[in-house]
């Protein structure tokens, strides 16, 4: 069945900027429309959740995100009983009310959370589209503009920390990059406001400080970060204190690994 894309839920919702890397848009586009769940997976910072906040707008559909952490539990999506008012009332999670409402349920990280997170999934990912509440006895029937969508680093993970594989066969996969250098000076120039000439270093550090993850470094420096970095020279700090905090900082907290990232940083920007 195809959804009408005519009828948005969010109609006055502003579009995020966001760079395709590849047909990205249109796969999403594709799997609302035929209420197929979505998993995006890229290392941190390279633009999935702009990507969903992208798309979700494009669509006009609202989003609920949530960032996934080792104690959210299934009860934190689908909702639980409070006292209001001296009486016991049950209030829906947000999961729950992108079922019985409709738009873009986002789940952040979904290797981070608990693994009864991912089983509550399954009967919303498969032909059912249903949501079983067991502490209210309702079985919920997805809206048609209803979607799930998960992301995780797979860069990002121990054994401890995969994603299943019947959690993973259960969406549609879109992968995710940095973007190409070009396309990348662009972004961050219109994020932060910093001339492209004066962005462009700063990009040629990201990408030789990335080719060093996985030996010194966990994880490489994401876009996110260079559009902080980018903002504070534009807001007229010095290159090297702007890099110091928002790039070699976050990093990594070993003062060797620092020393010979500064360093790095001093040969790409001279």
């Amino acid at each position: 069945m195809t959804i009408a894309l005519n009828h948005p839920l969010n109609p006055k919702a502003e579009i995020p900027l966001y760079s395709p890397q590849g047909n990205e848009c249109a796969l999403f586009e594709s799997a609302w429309t035929r209420q197929l769940p979505v998993l995006l997976k890229g290392p941190t910072g390279c633009g999935k959740t702009r990507f969903v906040h992208h798309m979700a707008a494009r669509l006009g559909l609202p989003v609920s995100t949530v960032s996934c952490h080792d104690d959210l539990t299934a009860a934190d999506l689908t909702g639980r009983y409070l006292l209001k008012g001296g009486e016991t009332v049950w209030v829906d999670g947000p999961l729950t009310r992108a079922v019985r409402n409709g738009g873009v349920c986002y789940l952040d990280e979904i290797v981070e959370a608990r693994k009864d997170v991912a089983v509550v999934l399954h009967p919303l990912t498969d032909d059912r589209r249903i949501l079983p509440l067991e502490r209210t006895g309702e079985i919920l029937e997805a809206q048609s503009a209803f979607m799930v969508v998960v992301s995780y680093n797979p860069g990002y993970q121990n054994l401890m920390k995969a994603l299943k594989p019947s959690t993973r066969q259960r969406f549609i996969s879109i992968e995710f990059d940095f973007l190409p250098r070009e396309k990348e000076i662009a972004t961050v120039a219109i994020e932060s406001g910093l001339p492209e000439g004066k962005v462009a270093p700063l990009v040629d550090l990201a990408r030789r400080l990335r080719n060093l993850k996985g030996q010194d470094l966990e994880e490489g420096v994401s876009t996110r970060l260079l559009i902080y970095c980018a903002t504070l020279v534009d807001a007229g700090m010095p290159v090297s204190d702007a890099v110091r905090a928002a790039i070699i900082e976050p990093l990594t907290d070993d003062a060797d690994v620092k020393a010979a990232l500064l360093e790095v940083a001093k040969a790409t920007l001279a």
